[in-house]
């Protein structure tokens, strides 16, 4: 019997960490968050003082990109590794998350890592989110997600998240990021962030996480056993 697999795709600030970290644990699956493993490689980029927008210069860091993915034991949570330091809080940081979203947008880059996803779908019942998963990484995935919110809802989580980390920043810097964010991701020519034909449109909007939760929860159930 093959694998199942979950594809949660979405925009920046629309939960699909949390929400697919949870469910997973809920489903008893393995959650993959590929956005991690560019923010990764953005960083690698950032501190090796490589322009993320520039194809060739990432593309070059490719072979020294040592980029590994683990699950600690002791929290249940991915932890992200390069060149052996693990570097699961340096890529959450406000300039990582911009320099990731220039690097995602490298073809090369995305097919560099893409063999990568999808090896842990062939080996593990997986909920993966991203931008592209069911669109290009995992086309034929047994449920897809198109998990979503308002910009305002999104600025104002992503605020509540900034400021329990120590970083702070105002709601209209927030807001702004994540309008151009969403502005790059569905107009670059790599794997543009589409929702895919067949996957079900999660809006939490007007729910808090319990509520976002049980509603992502709901339909993927439903889609695996329909």
């Amino acid at each position: 019997m093959g694998h199942k697999s979950v594809a949660i795709d979405g925009p920046s600030g629309a939960g699909k960490s949390t929400l697919a970290r949870q469910a997973a644990k809920a489903l008893g699956f393995l959650y993959v968050d590929t956005g991690a493993i560019y923010r990764t490689l953005a960083l690698l980029a950032l501190e090796r003082g490589v322009d993320p927008a520039d194809p060739a210069a990432v593309q070059a860091l490719l072979p020294q990109a040592d980029i590994r993915l683990a699950y600690n034991s002791s929290d249940g949570l991915q932890h992200m590794y390069l060149c052996g330091r693990d570097v699961t809080e340096d890529i959450r940081r406000p300039e990582v998350s911009r320099a990731a979203s220039s690097v995602s947008a490298i073809q090369a880059v995305r097919d560099f890592l893409m063999e990568t996803q999808r090896e842990l779908a062939r080996q593990h019942d997986v909920i993966m989110d991203g931008r592209d998963i069911g669109t290009v990484v995992l086309p034929q995935a047994d449920v897809k997600i198109f998990l979503t919110a308002s910009p305002e809802a999104r600025a104002r989580r992503r605020c509540d998240e900034l400021a329990q980390r120590g970083t702070p920043q105002d709601l209209e810097t927030v807001l702004a990021e994540i309008v151009e964010r969403d502005r790059r991701d569905t107009t670059r020519a790599a794997a543009p962030l589409r929702q895919a034909e067949d996957a079900v449109l999660v809006d939490t909007t007007e729910l808090d996480l319990a509520e976002s939760l049980q509603a992502l929860l709901d339909a993927v159930r439903g889609e695996l056993n329909a």
